[in-house]
């Protein structure tokens, strides 16, 4: 079942699909989410209850993008599993020239670029599994929590994700913060955030990060490809061409062991789980699409 092709016509009028809202809300998240201290925690608190408020706006805005497409997709786990591995060929942003592009074309620079938008952008997989976990079924908490394992590297600090990621920051001498990046790419780690904190969207966020894994490992190769074809060592181009492979299992094992057996004790988490998958492809095909723009001008 293929789904439609991304519609982005409305975005100019949306009060949250914008420069302005999505660098604050970012902003925000940074904050919010850091280790801290209670001082002064009543003043930030109606501050935060605003937020809140706007970020349940900007997440409802996405989810009547796809709502009526997730209403049609199967409620019963062989059914969906076939529409959710589907989405690998058919869903929203997959297939983009963009990233043979990247592979084949790109210079240093624009390779560059590119990733700077993609670490400013990134969310933190870890941490968006860890928040998504809390309270779920075992079988799927126990997917999240091996998943999460692997994430930190099965508690070593040189397999862990995140630092691959710094050092490869650190390796191509950007700058990855909000100021620099288009406001796709903040809106993408906004919505995930978004999903992954509150509760009444855990199930999306199950969805969210699901298709991650299962679309990932294609374009993270293309990626790593590009790297070493402008001079980065293996070493360098880690980061992605781990994630090259390791999602490839990661997908096969998060839709048996998480996704399968939340529809079969709940069908209502189909339906949530199919407006995360969307969202998130959604919000990757306009970065897709705003890269394309800057990239190739």
């Amino acid at each position: 079942m293929a789904t439609r092709a991304p519609n982005f016509s409305n975005d100019r009028e949306s009060q949250f699909l914008t420069d302005s809202f999505q660098r604050g809300l970012a902003h925000w998240n940074r904050e919010r989410l850091q280790p801290g201290f209670p001082d002064d925690w009543q003043h930030r608190f109606e501050r935060d209850v605003k937020m809140q408020r706007l970020e349940g706006g900007f997440l409802e805005e996405l989810r009547a993008e796809v709502i009526d497409e997730a209403a049609r997709v199967p409620t019963d786990a062989d059914g969906f599993i076939h529409w959710f591995e589907g989405l690998k060929a058919h869903g929203p942003g997959q297939g983009d020239p963009l990233f043979p592009w990247l592979a084949q074309e790109a210079d240093k620079d624009q390779l560059r670029w590119f990733f700077e938008q993609e670490a400013a952008g990134e969310a933190g997989f870890d941490d968006l599994v860890a928040m998504t976990q809390v309270k779920l079924p075992v079988e799927p908490k126990l997917e999240l929590a091996r998943n999460y394992w692997d994430e930190m590297g099965h508690g070593a600090a040189k397999g862990m994700h995140g630092p691959m990621l710094d050092a490869l920051v650190e390796t191509l001498k950007v700058r990855p913060v909000i100021e620099n990046t288009v406001w796709q790419s903040l809106a993408l780690a906004n919505a995930m955030t978004a999903m992954a904190v509150n509760r009444r969207y855990a199930w999306h966020s199950v969805g969210a990060l699901g298709v991650v894994e299962l679309t990932a490992p294609g374009r993270s190769q293309q990626v790593a490809d590009g790297l070493l074809r402008v001079g980065l060592s293996p070493k360098e181009a880690r980061y992605f061409s781990v994630h090259a492979v390791l999602d490839v299992k990661h997908s096969i094992e998060w839709n048996r062991n998480a996704i399968r057996p939340a529809v079969e004790q709940d069908p209502r988490t189909a339906t949530a789980m199919a407006e995360g998958a969307l969202i998130r492809l959604k919000c990757g095909a306009r970065c897709f699409d705003a890269y394309r723009a800057h990239l190739w001008g």
